[in-house]
């Protein structure tokens, strides 16, 4: 039996201004702060990112996480990361998910093992991103990797995948777009958007016919020292000069990164469908960052 489609994919076939938000899992049991901060996105955005293991730092599973927000009745989108299972690890999770009713799901490839705080340990990898939503369009079909069937019931995941509009490659970013839409992505969500004009590009030359929403990145800034790590730290990201003056001599640079985002929001609002919020323990201030943008509360 067919379930109802979640409140994303209901916004994303009406067509609806999407708005997600980024929420980390605890390092550790306890899920209070997480929760709080995805409670005060309630009503603000149509799905709350769960991540897995961003950065390849250690944080609660990212499966267990979805679901204690799903039955605290806020809407998760699932991150799936190929780095640390291999195919059967991957298709359990996800039919656990189903079960759980967790419907929405990002498919990763994951960030390198060298990058976090476990470089020690061995990365899997036995699929990457493309693989993976072939692998998802199977399981909602009734079968499995191996093409066998679910002989207890195909999964019914409404997934999407990331996009870099500001990759180096053009032919590469064109390429893996078109493999991404081709293995059923149903939406995208952008990495740190600090080029606009390069978004534009992507939009109105790689993206103008695919018809499915395009979510920009939009990267709470907290100062100019934090938008210099990024320059320093986030490969295919540059914070233009500008707007690290603006932060540096902003008397609350915070307030002034608030002011930022929602510019920036402004901005993605003439070009794509929708906005990717990133607060990285700030999340308290992305309902900020959407009112000083314009965007009203979600209607019920």
């Amino acid at each position: 039996m067919s379930s109802s489609p979640s409140l994303f994919q209901s916004a994303v076939k009406a067509g609806e201004f999407l708005i997600t938000a980024e929420v980390m899992p605890p390092k550790g049991g306890n899920p209070a702060h997480m929760l709080e901060m995805a409670r005060l996105l309630k009503g603000r955005v149509h799905g709350v990112n769960i991540t897995d293991g961003s950065r390849a730092v250690l944080r609660m599973s990212s499966l267990a996480a979805s679901a204690i927000l799903q039955q605290a009745g806020i809407e998760p989108i699932y991150q799936v990361a190929c780095r640390d299972r291999n195919a059967i690890g991957l298709q359990a999770d996800l039919m656990g998910a189903q079960a759980l009713g967790i419907r929405n799901v990002l498919a990763l490839t994951g960030d390198p093992i060298k990058a976090g705080d476990h470089p020690e340990a061995r990365g899997v990898f036995e699929l990457e991103s493309v693989r993976l939503l072939q692998l998802i369009h199977k399981l909602n079909a009734g079968i499995d990797f191996n093409d066998k069937p679910l002989t207890d019931g195909a999964t019914e995941l409404f997934v999407g995948a990331a996009i870099d509009p500001q990759c180096g490659s053009w032919s590469g970013l064109q390429r893996r777009f078109e493999r991404k839409l081709a293995a059923g992505a149903q939406f995208f969500q952008s990495q740190l958007i600090s080029d606009f004009d390069r978004l534009e590009k992507f939009m109105t030359q790689l993206a103008t016919d695919c018809n499915k929403p395009i979510l920009a990145g939009i990267f709470l800034l907290k100062s100019a020292k934090n938008a210099q790590f990024i320059n320093r730290c986030v490969p295919g990201v540059h914070i233009p000069d500008h707007i690290i003056d603006r932060l540096g001599h902003a008397a609350d640079p915070l307030q002034e990164g608030v002011a930022i985002a929602a510019e920036q929001v402004q901005q993605a609002r003439q070009l794509c469908q929708g906005v990717h919020l990133m607060a990285v323990k700030r999340e308290d201030l992305i309902p900020q960052i959407l009112d000083r943008a314009g965007i009203a509360p979600l209607r019920n």
